[in-house]
């Protein structure tokens, strides 16, 4: 309605997961194409918490200060959770210049100069929030936005916007959502940080522990507990379990913790209870409740830093600070005669996650039943503390958890109340209808179900999966595939899983395909093939034939060159699946099963990359035996034309069990129609084809004409939408009477007189007015 915002507001929905990834190097960050350097430039790190987002920016800003991108002369880096607190307004100078740094004379240069020359400088904003609050984005409203006073919000809405110093870099880093809503024609490059592979976890550990005693036994304990590893895979998860497993090294124990929750637990522990005495206890026993507390109350508003001087007491403040659970911070001053203020924030996202769930816990005013409405698998559309994702697998962990020690030295809590909320717990998922919740919600139940790991849960949920599971398009991390490949693993039933778009890493889908109760599987056709290649390398040729005889295609849909790109390699391993077999057991010949079975194949690349993906797709098409079905339509129309028509026709005598094929909207002219004449006959099993909205006029349905009685399996033909006159439709018509096996001819044309067509009709009622 209000046309202003709505322009302003312009929006796209992005999913993440539809675009084509490349690994890129630091270095080329700040490559954008096909851009005037006048302009804005708006750059989007994505990465989920803990994923070295944080290390990235600041090596960012070590590589600028060692002479490397030398195209900004300055370079300001913002950490948003201390400059967004709600009260707090500034003007871009004292941003720049007041907040990240205050020169000792000439500032009002520096400023002038960056404005001047706005592309010399670059901005960024760390754990920026604002891509996914697009609801309550606001404009900027300021004057004059670089001098007036306005909330962080605003001065980033001015940036974004090109009001305010119009021409500069932009960088921010953000966790990523499953649809990413950001300013159409704003964002200029999107980077993801995947995290940590599995010889990158090694390095990692290696190195931590490279001037340690206990270098060698370290990464073999860590190894050992395939969870812990597997949590490796993101930077800050990794630090933390180095950290505990040196701790248990130094006490002489020789098993790490079996789950996340405990992990914290026992870090906690060995945070605050070193060395303490049973004076302390009491105190930091009440210090934490309180952090806790005060964790709850700021994630509750997705925020993580606040004023020091709101914290309860200067107790708890001490507590948190020395125990390095808080970072302290200053405030930019408007005067050199203002006091100064300072903020807190916590030091890590998963402390502040773990203290929200023993707040949940521990808190008195919360009776049990209801703290089974903050774990995230509810049966409702919202996910309400998505914000806090790890806190409903540190709640349901740490319900299982309170007669152990380390819990009872964190807290007073009598047994009576912790074996009250694990009955509270089981209750509740015994009465969840598992076959109704969504994906995201089952995955999140396996997780929190994981983390009790109490094996009668375990079994219920295992034995209540439904047998066909799909997280089509649902990120599957490392300690995810884990979780799924355990609880799997328990049950009797037979499952077929759908791990497309899913993310997930090789080793992960050989895990998977490799149990005995996962009898099919759809997956990333390049990352299957990757996974069949290095089980060739390997020599694993019984596990290579196993997921092979597992793996689905049918349908498979084409959208972009690499679909082409990697049905050409499924073809291509099917060759060397043949010398593979053959040494195995002797066989001379093998089919993988997903190419013998695949029956319909849609091609969607646009006109594009249309003609040119489908000059690769006929190469292979006749490795497709039981192909029935062959759709070249798609909305943003192909254009194969007339060259991709007759490359088509080339291949139709390979095409033995074609039942459906589909050319609409394809550009095609009286020539493609004359050159898919001649050959349509050879399609021996053909019952319906389609030239909707195409080019054709007379000449072409002549031709058609021509071919009709030999193709004595077709039912139907629709030349609707092209540009045949009523003389075509005559030939047609004379045409259709010596085809008795044919049922219905549909060609209105514009161009073909009403009248014309209605009595075509009354001669052969099978022609569809």
């Amino acid at each position: 309605k209000n046309s202003a915002k709505a322009m302003e507001k312009e929006l796209v929905t992005c999913s993440l997961q539809e675009k084509e990834k490349i690994a890129i190097d630091r270095s080329q960050i700040f490559q954008i194409p096909q851009r005037k350097d006048l302009e804005t430039k708006v750059i989007v790190v994505l990465g989920k918490a803990g994923m070295g987002k944080s290390i990235l920016v600041q090596k960012i800003c070590q590589d600028w200060s060692n002479g490397e991108f030398s195209q900004f002369e300055f370079v300001f880096w913002f950490d948003c959770k201390q400059i967004s607190l709600p009260e707090k307004q500034y003007s871009l100078k004292e941003l720049l210049l007041e907040f990240f740094v205050k020169p000792q004379e000439g500032s009002k240069e520096i400023f002038e100069y960056m404005l001047q020359n706005p592309d010399k400088v670059l901005l960024i904003f760390d754990d920026f929030k604002g891509l996914h609050d697009h609801e309550n984005f606001p404009r900027c409203s300021a004057s004059q936005p670089e001098k007036d006073l306005c909330s962080i919000k605003e001065l980033l809405s001015g940036l974004i916007q090109k009001k305010i110093l119009n021409g500069c870099t932009l960088l921010f880093t953000a966790r990523p959502k499953d649809k990413l809503y950001q300013y159409m024609s704003k964002v200029d490059k999107i980077i993801e940080i995947v995290g940590f592979s599995p010889q990158q976890r090694e390095l990692y550990i290696t190195k931590y522990f490279e001037e340690s005693l206990y270098c060698d036994s370290a990464l073999k304990l860590i190894k050992e507990c395939e969870y812990l590893f597997s949590h490796c895979y993101s930077p800050v998860m990794c630090r933390f379990v180095c950290f505990l497993c040196e701790t248990v090294l130094e006490m002489g124990e020789k098993s790490l913790p079996s789950t996340l929750t405990e992990v914290f637990l026992k870090f906690f522990q060995q945070k605050i209870m070193f060395m303490q005495t049973d004076v302390t206890t009491t105190q930091n026993q009440e210090s934490l409740a309180t952090l806790a507390r005060v964790a709850w109350c700021l994630g509750e508003k997705h925020q993580s830093a606040m004023k020091s001087d709101l914290i309860p007491s200067k107790e708890v403040k001490e507590f948190a600070l020395k125990y390095g659970f808080f970072l302290p911070f200053a405030f930019p001053r408007h005067s050199d005669s203002e006091e100064e203020e300072f903020g807190s924030t916590f030091s890590d996202f998963v402390i502040q996650n773990f203290l929200c769930a023993l707040h949940l816990l521990l808190a008195e005013e919360l009776k049990d039943k209801n703290l089974t409405k903050y774990l995230s698998f509810l049966s409702k559309k919202k996910k309400p503390y998505n914000w806090l994702d790890l806190m409903p697998r540190f709640l349901a962990g740490l319900m299982f958890l309170q007669d152990d020690p380390y819990f009872c030295s964190l807290s007073n809590e009598d047994e009576k109340q912790s074996t009250k909320k694990q009955k509270t717990l089981l209750k509740y998922i015994r009465r969840l209808q598992i076959n109704t919740l969504c994906p995201e919600r089952l995955l999140e139940l396996l997780r929190c179900v994981y983390e009790t790991q109490n094996n009668y849960l375990l079994q219920h949920v295992a034995l209540r999966l439904e047998p066909e599971l799909s997280f089509l398009g649902i990120v599957l991390t490392p300690p995810d595939v884990h979780v799924l490949h355990s609880i799997l693993k328990r049950s009797r039933k037979e499952f077929s899983l759908d791990l497309r778009n899913s993310s997930i890493d090789m080793q992960g889908l050989q895990a998977l395909v490799s149990l005995r109760n996962v009898t099919s599987f759809r997956a990333s056709l390049s990352d299957t093939v990757r996974l069949w290649k290095s089980l060739e390398q390997t020599k694993d040729y019984e596990l290579l034939k196993a997921s092979t005889e597992k793996f689905v295609l049918d349908p498979f849909k084409a959208k972009t060159m690499k679909d082409i790109s990697d049905l050409s390699d499924l073809v291509e391993m099917q060759e060397k699946m043949m010398n593979c077999v053959q040494e195995a057991s002797g066989c001379t010949s093998y089919e993988i099963p997903a190419i013998r079975n695949l029956r319909k194949l849609e091609f969607a690349l646009g006109p594009a990359c249309g003609l040119q993906g489908l000059l690769k797709l006929v190469k292979i098409l006749a490795a497709f035996p039981s192909l029935q079905h062959l759709d070249l339509d798609t909305l943003s129309e192909n254009g194969i034309g007339d060259e991709g028509a007759k490359s088509l026709s080339e291949v139709f005598p390979t095409l033995t069990s074609l039942e459906t094929l589909n050319l609409s909207q394809n550009k095609i002219t009286d020539l493609g129609a004359e050159n898919l004449a001649a050959a349509l006959p050879s399609l021996s099993s053909l019952k319906t084809l389609s030239l909707y909205n195409n080019n054709i006029c007379d000449f072409g349905a002549e031709n058609l004409a021509k071919v009709l009685p030999a193709m004595t399996s077709l039912r139907v033909l629709d030349v609707q939408y092209n540009k045949i006159t009523g003389v075509g439709a005559q030939q047609l018509t004379d045409s259709l009477r010596k085809c008795p096996h044919m049922k219905n001819l549909v060609m209105w044309n514009p161009t073909i007189p009403y009248g014309v067509l209605e009595h075509l009709h009354q001669l052969d009622s099978r022609i569809s007015v």
